[in-house]
């Protein structure tokens, strides 16, 4: 058990300081709007990391990706220097879509509500 806590607690390290990095140091005009680095996932030989990126604006999302893995790089050179580990992990961006999921269920939960009252 106590290695997983160890994972869990180097990946939300990890989250903040790509979130940090993204936000102040990477200079690419894509890297811009709404967006939120959600969760990081690094694997317990701390070889990989998949980290999830939430972006509100869906004309964004692309751009945004593209950019980060234009930057991936110099983004894992950074996280080198300001995160003390055996292995800087190789970074994997995955889009998150948790959000627009919540509203696609939150959404067809008012139109059931709204056709049952309709049906009373």
């Amino acid at each position: 058990m106590p290695a997983f806590d160890r994972i869990d607690r180097i990946s939300e390290e990890v989250r903040r300081e790509l979130d940090k990095i993204i936000r102040e140091d990477v200079r690419d005009p894509r890297v811009k709007g709404t967006y939120s680095v959600t969760r990081a996932d690094v694997t317990r030989d701390l070889r990989y990391c998949k980290v999830y990126v939430s972006v509100f604006e869906e004309a964004l999302r692309e751009p945004l990706m593209k950019a980060l893995d234009n930057a991936k790089g110099f983004i894992r050179r950074e996280l080198g220097r300001r995160v003390q580990l055996r292995y800087v992990p190789e970074l994997i961006f995955e889009s998150d879509t948790n959000m627009e999921y919540a509203a696609h269920i939150d959404s067809m939960l008012k139109s059931l509500e709204r056709e049952h009252e309709r049906d009373q």
